[in-house]
């Protein structure tokens, strides 16, 4: 056995046998100097380590050796039995069966290339995760109008089937109507087949954003952080029930009473009420551009 393997052998025998270092060392035949070194991180430790998993997650299929060439080709001088205790240590290993990736995004849905006309023009949603006290993950899924920037829905649960995310749009369909596009990240909620058929029956346009772009999608970012910091971060929930209850109240809040910087503070739902009021105008946008470039598109 390997000194290290001799040093487990150690620790197992004084735990389970009770017996003194000395004797449990003498009987396995450990040196106590190796019982009892301490092995020191070399300085370049972590900056070696760093460069290898950046390697590993651009090259998901390459196994250490590669990896080792690579971080050769890079300027680091290493052996490669260096670069395999550093792998052993992180705990990699290439996976022998791979999962094939779906990329349906584009940069042309994000919300520069294609912002929000009017109301109902563009609705996006998204998941957003917490615990609640026993640990136990809870999941919100929200909708959000990007022109009237009116949180049209914020479920909570503890997941979310296809058949239940499909429940929430039917819900929302029927109350405010059906928008011309809604706009989404890859996630598997997103591009279930389910989900994409019953959007394509009601003739709802997809619009997916680029994988790992998620600044193609802001605005239900944007409002996520608020969410996590006004309530999430805010709250200790005790049961789900808490959570939705607390949920609908925050959006309510959000709706009628909390004032919006980016529409001029005024609520979502008084903006969205002058727009009945007045002919289409360009709704305070927070992406970035001159003024009379966001006019033209929204025209």
């Amino acid at each position: 056995m390997s000194p290290s393997r001799r040093k487990s052998c150690v620790r197992h025998l004084r735990t389970r046998l009770q017996v003194s270092e000395r004797r449990a060392c003498r009987t396995i035949d450990q040196p106590r100097s190796s019982q009892r070194y301490v092995a020191k991180d070399r300085a370049d430790e972590k900056v070696l380590t760093g460069e290898m998993l950046k390697q590993v997650r651009l090259h998901p299929r390459f196994g250490y050796r590669r990896i080792w060439a690579l971080l050769r080709q890079d300027g680091h001088r290493i052996n490669r039995k260096r670069v395999y205790r550093l792998w052993r240590k992180e705990g990699l290993k290439v996976p022998q069966k791979q999962c094939k990736k779906r990329r349906l995004g584009s940069s042309a849905n994000g919300i520069i290339r294609r912002a929000s006309r009017g109301k109902d023009d563009v609705w996006t949603w998204d998941f957003i995760h917490d615990r609640t006290e026993d640990g136990r993950a809870i999941k919100w899924l929200s909708v959000v109008d990007e022109y009237t920037r009116e949180c049209l829905a914020l479920e909570v649960a503890r997941s979310f089937p296809s058949g239940d995310v499909i429940d929430v749009l039917i819900e929302l369909f029927a109350l405010r109507g059906v928008p011309k596009h809604v706009r989404s990240d890859n996630g598997p909620e997103f591009i279930a087949q389910a989900i994409r058929r019953w959007l394509r029956s009601a003739n709802v346009g997809t619009l997916y954003i680029d994988p790992g772009a998620p600044w193609q999608n802001a605005f239900v970012e944007s409002f996520h952080g608020k969410l996590r910091d006004e309530l999430l971060d805010a709250e200790l929930f005790t049961c789900l029930k808490e959570a939705k209850l607390l949920s609908t109240q925050w959006r309510l809040d959000y709706n009628h009473r909390r004032p919006h910087s980016s529409l001029g503070y005024r609520t979502p739902a008084e903006f969205a009420a002058s727009l009945a009021q007045a002919p289409l105008r360009a709704a305070p946008c927070a992406t970035p551009g001159p003024a009379k470039q966001k006019q033209e598109i929204l025209s």
